[in-house]
């Protein structure tokens, strides 16, 4: 019996069958839907504190989720993504002041993050590798040093989020983690698509090697920029989130670096090139804080063990290890080959 194609069957064009998923990867989704339906009940089921801690693990998986995005798709490491958290933020604060609900608010903090991420985009892009990484985080300090300078916004003291003080606050606590999740959701969805699109092929021929991608036709700046404001887009929801979930903001906590910090990280744990990483690394970054914190300043030193263990020898992450393995995609982007149906099947017949 014949086990494989030969040359001719090779080289033909109906020798392969290209399909976008197998039937795991469907069922994948499927499992993906419900849960969000699930988890959509929760509030009903659970106590506060549940949901506190599943609003803060959605706004991180955001986060982390517009940083893959970035680094894992277009190759642009940015360790100042905090400057668009700091920017939806303090636009749900200022709408809030205007007498707008902040929880309206928060399409507008996510569409004044992506228009300021167009003009940046055009200055940092002059740079590349580790000068990019360093003018995203010098970008992130300027934006903090403007706005620690307006006092109506708190200055450098902070301030309280108005507009939700008279609202109950079981009701406003369930409102936020709705909306927490429809903004994970949503997040993942406008990963999904793009990368499934054919701008996510022209990515990841850009992960791959930016100067071949050039070399068949892909425009590489305007695909990076898209991807840019995108994400930028992303990390203003998660912002906006933040100052909604803790009903106040201070500008060196929204600016901090260890946002940026907390995306790399729980991309690299999860697997950085992926959809379902960020999910995974989300979960276990969750788990090490809730097993780990109460031991100071150990905890911070056994979170970089276990960085700098991933980064060294399981580099695609822990989603990476499982897919290889186990042959998982739970968010199809890639393309499959099969031999194709039609083939003849020489040398099968009757034994």
């Amino acid at each position: 019996m014949r086990t494989g194609l030969d040359a001719s069957e090779k080289t033909s064009p109906r020798a392969v069958r290209v399909t976008r998923a197998r039937r795991s990867s469907l069922w994948g989704l499927v499992a993906v839907v419900a849960a969000v339906i699930g988890l959509a009940t929760l509030p009903y089921l659970v106590y506060a504190d549940v949901t506190d801690f599943l609003t803060n693990a959605f706004i991180l998986l955001v986060l982390a989720s517009m940083w893959n995005l970035l680094a894992g798709y277009c190759g642009l490491i940015s360790v100042g993504q905090q400057a668009y958290v700091g920017v939806g933020a303090y636009s749900v604060l200022i709408l809030a002041q205007n007498g707008i609900n902040p929880y309206a608010a928060i399409p507008a903090a996510v569409l004044a993050a992506g228009m300021i991420a167009v003009p940046v985009s055009f200055l940092v892009f002059r740079l590349r590798a580790e000068y990019f990484a360093i003018g995203t985080w010098v970008v992130a300090e300027v934006f903090f040093l403007a706005l620690v300078r307006v006092r109506s916004l708190g200055g450098g003291t902070g301030t309280s989020l108005p507009g939700l003080s008279l609202i109950d606050p079981a009701l406003r606590e369930a409102i936020t983690y709705w909306s927490a999740l429809a903004i994970a959701a949503a997040a993942l969805l406008a990963s999904y698509v793009l990368l499934s699109s054919r701008m996510g092929l022209d990515l990841t021929a850009i992960r791959d090697n930016e100067v071949a991608a050039r070399s068949v036709g892909v425009r590489v700046t305007t695909a990076q920029r898209i991807v840019y404001v995108v994400s930028a887009a992303g990390c203003g929801a998660g912002g906006a989130l933040l100052i909604i979930s803790q009903l106040n903001v201070l500008a060196s906590a929204i600016f901090s670096v260890q946002w940026s910090a907390k995306m790399i990280f729980i991309s690299l744990i999860g697997g950085v090139g992926s959809i379902e990483g960020p999910i995974l690394g989300t979960g276990i970054f969750f788990a090490i804080q809730q097993s780990l914190a109460q031991l100071g300043a150990w905890y911070l030193i056994l979170v970089g063990i276990v960085g700098i263990f991933v980064a060294m020898f399981l580099p695609r992450g822990v989603w990476g290890l499982i897919s290889s393995r186990f042959h998982i995609q739970v968010f199809p982007v890639g393309y499959w080959l099969h031999p194709h149906p039609a083939l003849p099947q020489r040398g099968r017949g009757k034994s």
